[in-house]
């Protein structure tokens, strides 16, 4: 199978820790498909939760990345955390 068509021209200041993997089409129920050596490249397994993160600029979406739920969920407990024991005490598990 032929490697896919790699974009590095159309967004250089990506640098070396993004890059745009394939692109994707929306069919007419909103559905996409994550191109199958993708899903093997990451390790995403059927079933599998994937949090959808968005970023705004001007009023209007710019950005989408898809993020493992338990990796969103740590990021979450790490940033929060800290401020939670303030408010709820050091005995909180918060894990």
């Amino acid at each position: 199978m032929p490697r896919r068509k790699r974009f590095p021209d159309m967004f250089p200041t990506l640098g070396t820790c993004c890059r745009v993997e394939s692109v994707v089409s929306v069919d007419e129920r909103g559905q996409m498909v994550l191109p199958k050596d993708v899903r093997d490249k990451a390790g995403i397994r059927p079933g599998e939760k994937l949090a959808l993160v968005l970023w705004e600029k001007d009023g209007e979406i710019c950005c989408m990345v898809l993020m493992r739920t338990q990796v969103l969920s740590a990021k979450v407990k790490e940033m929060l955390g800290p401020a939670l024991e303030d408010v709820m005490g050091p005995e909180q598990n918060l894990g």
